[in-house]
């Protein structure tokens, strides 16, 4: 009999993850789709030219994107669902009142602070100054929709519902296994979401080395600091409040951060 039950919860489980990946595709589309519109733009015109003559069109470069960030969805919507099951990470979807307050404050401060990139590192590193100016930043509509539907919510489901999900797996199979009948520690979720922070900033480098041409100290500092530490209090949103609320978070540091951009600069 509890093999039994044990298999009704597991195709309980997997049901209810297909179903949440689903409901995730529209928003993988938009972002996918948007998202290869802005990466396009934001190329040489030496390597725009090249996938043009692969590929025929921005959009046919777009729609592949697209279809990648589907597949992305789908992955990480699904195995994500069943690890956080696993690890206690799943929380009930919805959203209460005091929970969404409370992250929405934690995005606007985020969003504050990481606005502050232009006067600080644009202050010491010339190609990020240099990036302000251009409208592709500031005004593109293509990347404020790739910023908020691939940033806020593809990111999130690859890096905190799959990945940081799967490190607390592994952590605590590998080092509390004779303790799975006790609650995981805090710690093991802090540390996992450290390295997925990590990876999170160690994942934006190439984009970093296409946008600035190079990979100096203050430049990979930069990048670290921006995803990483962002990508950390995301984690902790997650933790704490579950996916949904990690999504809204991360969501809304991007549209206040570009807000205040478009207002100031």
């Amino acid at each position: 009999m509890k093999i039994e039950r044990l298999v009704l919860v597991m195709k309980d489980v997997i049901k209810n993850g297909i179903k949440f990946a689903a409901i995730m595709l529209p928003f993988a589309a938009i972002g996918g789709f948007f998202a290869g519109r802005y990466s396009f733009a934001t190329m040489s015109a030496d390597m725009q030219q090249m996938l043009l003559a692969e590929i025929g069109s921005v959009n046919m470069y777009a729609t592949i994107s697209m279809v990648q960030s589907v597949m992305y969805a789908i992955v990480c919507g699904i195995l994500g669902y069943l690890l956080a099951e696993k690890v206690r990470l799943l929380k009930t979807f919805g959203f209460q009142k005091k929970k969404l307050a409370k992250t929405a404050v934690i995005a606007a401060l985020c969003g504050v602070m990481f606005s502050l990139d232009y006067w600080t590192f644009g202050a010491w590193i010339p190609q990020v100054a240099e990036s302000y100016q251009s409208e592709i930043i500031i005004r593109s509509v293509d990347n404020w929709i790739a910023s908020v539907f691939y940033g806020g919510i593809i990111e999130e489901l690859m890096l905190r519902f799959f990945l940081m999900s799967l490190l607390v797996f592994i952590i605590w199979k590998l080092f509390f296994k004779k303790r799975e009948k006790v609650a995981i520690p805090v710690s093991v979720f802090v540390i996992a979401n450290g390295i997925a922070a990590l990876v999170f900033a160690a994942g934006h480098l190439p984009a970093t080395i296409l946008a600035f041409g190079e990979l100096s100290f203050l430049i990979v500092l930069r990048c670290f600091v921006l995803n990483g530490l962002f990508g950390f209090v995301f984690g902790e949103i997650y933790r704490k409040y579950g996916i949904q609320y990690a999504i809204i978070g991360h969501m809304g540091t991007h549209i206040v951060s570009k807000l205040i951009w478009l207002v100031l600069l």
